[in-house]
C-alpha cells in the first residue's frame, strides 16, 4: 500500500503517466482504503503551495477576502454615481405591494403631441372664422345664386383661410380613418408610434386633394374655359374646406367623449352624400347649365369623383395592410 501511494518509489516511477487531478490519484487506490489512506494518498502526489492574492483593488468583493475601512468595503464601493439613488441600495425596503397591473392602451386623447395640435386647430379655426365672417357669407350666396359672372375675388388671407381649412379636413379624416383602422382592422403598425400614423393618413388626404384638384384643372383646361374651370376650383376649394368644419364637432366626440363609430358612420356619411351634392350642384351650374346637356354631367362626375374615391380607398387599404403587424 505504501509503495502503491509514494509518488517517489520504484511502482510510481514504472508507471508511464503521473496523475493529474485528485480523482486519478484515488482511482489508483483499492475500493477499501479508508478516507485517511485517500488523504494521504492525495498529499502525497500534490503538495499544497502557496497562495498569492492578488493586489489590485478588488471590485467584486469576493468571498472571504478582508473589508477595509471600518468593515465598510473599500471607499469606492460606496462613492459612485448612483449613491443618492435608492433603486441602487437593495438594502433599503420597496413600499410597492401587489402585482404589476396591464399596460394602459395607447389613446389619441392621452397624445399631448396630438392634443396639443387639435387644441391649436381649434383656436386658429375659431380666430380665422371671426376674422372672415364677411367672406364666408359672401361665397354662401355666390354658391346658391345664380348668375352670369360668378366673379368671385379672393385676397391673400382668405386663400390662406381656406387652405388652412383643406388641411383640417384631411387631419378630421385621418384621424375618424386611424380609429377604424385601430377598431376593426389592426392595433399594432410598423411605426415607432401611433402618432406617426395619423401623420401619415394626414399627407395622404393631402395628396388625394392635390391630385384631384390637378386632374379637374387639366380636364376643364381641355373640354371648357379657363375661367369656367378657375370658378369651378375656387368652389371646390371652399367645399373642401366646409367639409373640415362639418367634421370637426364629430372627430371630437369620437376621441374625447368616445362615440361609438357605428353612430358616428351615419353624421359621416351624411357629411359626404351633402357634399357631393354641392359639387354636383356647382358642377352644373359652373359646365352645363347653359349647355342643356344633363347626361354628359353623370360622366363627368362619375369620373372626376367617384373613381379617384374608389383609386384612393383601394390605394390606403394596400397601405395599412403593409403597416400593419400580422401574428
Amino acid at each position: 500500500m505504501r509503495a502503491a501511494l509514494a509518488p517517489h518509489d520504484s511502482v510510481a516511477v514504472a508507471q508511464p503517466w503521473r496523475p493529474r487531478s485528485a480523482y486519478d490519484v484515488l482511482r489508483m487506490l483499492p475500493k477499501d482504503a479508508t478516507p485517511a489512506q485517500q488523504d494521504s494518498a492525495v498529499q502525497a502526489w500534490f503538495l499544497p503551495g502557496e497562495i498569492h492574492y492578488s493586489d489590485r483593488p478588488d471590485t467584486l468583493h469576493l468571498p472571504g477576502m478582508p473589508l477595509s475601512e471600518a468593515e465598510g468595503g473599500p471607499a469606492f464601493y460606496r462613492d459612485h454615481f448612483f449613491r443618492n439613488d435608492s433603486l441602487f441600495q437593495t438594502e433599503v425596503l420597496s413600499d410597492r405591494f401587489g402585482v404589476a397591473g396591464d399596460p394602459v392602451p395607447y389613446t389619441l386623447r392621452s397624445d399631448n403631441l396630438f392634443t396639443s395640435l387639435v387644441l391649436i386647430s381649434f383656436v386658429i379655426l375659431v380666430v380665422s372664422i371671426s376674422n372672415a365672417r364677411r367672406f364666408i357669407v359672401r361665397q354662401l350666396k355666390d354658391f346658391f345664386y345664380l348668375h352670369e359672372s360668378e366673379n368671385i375675388s379672393e385676397t391673400s388671407g382668405e386663400l390662406r383661410f381656406q387652405l388652412f381649412l383643406v388641411f383640417l379636413t384631411c387631419l378630421m379624416l385621418a384621424i375618424a380613418s386611424y380609429q377604424y383602422i385601430v377598431d376593426f382592422v389592426a392595433g399594432t403598425f410598423m411605426l415607432d408610434s401611433n402618432f406617426l400614423l395619423v401623420a401619415l393618413l394626414t399627407g395622404a388626404f393631402m395628396g388625394y386633394f392635390l391630385l384631384k384638384g390637378l386632374l379637374y384643372w387639366g380636364v376643364d383646361a381641355v373640354f371648357f374655359e379657363m375661367k369656367q374651370g378657375e370658378r369651378w376650383l375656387k368652389q371646390l376649394l371652399f367645399i373642401t374646406a366646409t367639409e373640415g368644419v362639418l367634421l370637426f364637432p364629430a372627430v371630437l366626440l369620437i376621441v374625447y367623449f368616445d362615440l361609438p363609430l357605428y353612430k358616428a358612420f351615419y353624421y359621416f356619411g351624411f357629411v359626404f352624400i351633402f357634399t357631393k351634392f354641392l359639387s354636383f350642384y356647382k358642377t352644373w351650374s359652373i359646365f352645363f347649365r347653359r349647355n342643356g346637356i344633363f347626361l354628359q354631367i353623370f360622366l363627368y362626375f362619375c369620373a372626376l369623383e367617384i373613381v379617384p374615391i374608389l383609386g384612393f380607398a383601394s390605394g390606403m387599404w394596400l397601405l395599412i395592410d403593409q403597416l400593419k403587424i400580422n401574428y
